[in-house]
């Protein structure tokens, strides 16, 4: 007869059992961790590849040297749908952009929430200090990303989510290791950047132009006699003194033989010295002031509501949202009829009045303005002016570009007092943006936003609310039922 085991031994197997059970699920789940973090794999499944950041900012951030910080203020809970639905599309994204740094042990990216209202000391050593701001910092450089950035509008309707590129553009600038520098004309009266006053001052466009990593001086042509090399863009403001041949000759070169960039903010009532550079490049500077009798020409202070006239990268937005400009004293600026033509240059009007406004030639005089016909310019009124010169390269089928100019027709819409006006800002650094090639189109496509409504009609709504009370109910009670019985038998 066979001798049965102990009970002891019994429990000391099955304590052993139970042991090695635990040991092999620890292992089993600190292997699959391990797998996960070393050799973790993630598929998009949507159709737009919504969750997916493109090949080309996969690579860029690949060969990121630096940590980037991204500070973003919208709130999940904002009265404004808007902001909200921002903070939805922002926070996925940039979600993204973490798990494609996550093995770069030199250039992480990590993005921070930060309420403005409840943490206002960190928000003022990051110089925030307004909510629905995206800040983009690695270490002393920064830029900010507006909301007007992130989507392509038609028609006050949201079309695309452009945050990619965005976000994209931002981090590689502020990763860079120079800024661009912006140089402000002085020596003939130009308004300036370390003025405070709101009629003439450019304080706070200094301001948010270094918020935005721009490096920002001021250069007298007529001391230094020549460019300097770092010069990403020229900007004249409001000048009231007559450039001369030699500050001419320079800016011409500049723009010609170095491919420069000029933004001219001209004022109404001063020669400019430059009427042979602007020939060149077949802008007409009219001696005019402009005057618009119009129902939405004018606002209640008197300064010109200008809508954009034309599709380009300075007026996207503008078009998009559908915002106007307000400009102050105004003067026509319009390409020039009789300019020569040149197949490499792109001239294009970019902002002009209503048609109930004209050019005043007798301005300086006492009086009502009247339009005189055959004296004053008829119409709508040209005051924004872009010019873009392209040069061939060896018999190629593609060309390189050149130097850019921007015209406008007024300069004080730019100071202190103007700037806050909605659109004033964004169109100065779209301006900016497209002659300092800061933001170059990335291959990056925009993300459709789509849209699914659901059309049923009163009875099939009621049918719809039946299902929910009753049959899925009832479902869930016969199978339990059916469950309940045959465990029974």
């Amino acid at each position: 007869m066979a001798k049965s085991p102990s009970f002891r031994t019994v429990r000391w197997v099955r304590t052993l059992n139970l042991l090695a059970q635990v040991v092999l699920f620890v292992g089993l789940f600190a292997g699959l961790n391990y797998l996960a973090v070393q050799y973790s794999w993630r598929f998009d499944l949507t159709s737009n590849h919504r969750h997916s950041l493109s090949p080309e900012t996969r690579a860029y951030l690949k060969n990121l040297a630096q940590p980037v910080r991204i500070i973003v203020t919208l709130s999940a809970d904002s009265d404004n749908e808007q902001v909200t639905h921002a903070h939805r599309d922002v926070s996925a994204l940039l979600r993204e952009y973490g798990f494609a740094t996550a093995a770069n042990a030199r250039g992480k990216v990590t993005t921070e929430f930060l309420d403005v209202f409840q943490r206002r000391r960190e928000a003022e050593v990051l110089g925030i200090d307004q909510p629905n701001t995206i800040l983009v910092l690695c270490g002393d450089r920064r830029r900010v990303v507006g909301l007007d950035e992130l989507y392509r509008v038609e028609n006050q309707e949201k079309k695309a989510f452009r945050g990619e590129q965005a976000f994209t553009a931002a981090i590689l600038d502020v990763s860079s290791p120079t800024k661009k520098k912006i140089y402000f004309l002085t020596g003939h009266g130009e308004m300036a950047i370390d003025d405070v006053s709101p009629e003439r001052g450019l304080s706070a466009l200094d301001a948010e132009l270094k918020a935005r990593n721009f490096a920002v001086e001021s250069l007298d042509l007529s001391l230094a006699r020549k460019i300097p090399e770092d010069a990403a863009v020229l900007v004249i403001v409001g000048q009231q003194g007559r450039f001369d041949a030699a500050e001419q000759e320079l800016l011409r070169q500049y723009l010609t033989t170095r491919a420069g960039r000029i933004l001219a903010l001209l004022a109404p009532g001063y020669p400019t010295g430059l009427d042979d550079l602007f020939f060149d490049w077949g802008v007409l500077v009219d001696d005019v002031l402009v005057f618009d009798q119009g129902p939405t020409g004018q606002s209640e202070t008197g300064d010109l509501i200008l809508p954009a006239l034309a599709e380009h990268e300075i007026t996207h937005s503008l078009l998009s949202y559908k915002i106007p400009l307000r400009f102050g004293l105004s003067r026509s600026v319009r390409p020039d009829p009789g300019r020569t033509l040149d197949a490499n240059l792109d001239v294009k009007s970019l902002v002009a009045t209503s048609e109930q406004a004209w050019g005043e030639r007798n301005y300086r005089e006492r009086g009502t303005p009247t339009y005189n016909l055959g004296v004053d310019l008829p119409g709508r009124i040209i005051v924004v002016t872009a010019s873009e010169r392209h040069a061939a390269r060896n018999n190629l089928p593609f060309t390189v570009p050149g130097g850019r100019l921007v015209t406008f027709g007024s300069a004080d819409w730019i100071a202190n007092g103007r700037l806050g006006v909605i659109g004033n800002l964004s169109f100065f650094m779209a301006a900016v943006n497209w002659t300092t090639d800061r933001d170059i189109d990335l291959n990056v496509p925009a993300r459709p936003i789509d849209k699914f409504q659901l059309s049923l009609s009163q009875q099939q709504l009621q049918r719809l609310r039946y299902s929910l009370i009753f049959v899925l109910p009832g479902l869930a009670a016969v199978l339990g039922l059916v469950v309940y019985m045959t465990r029974r038998n």
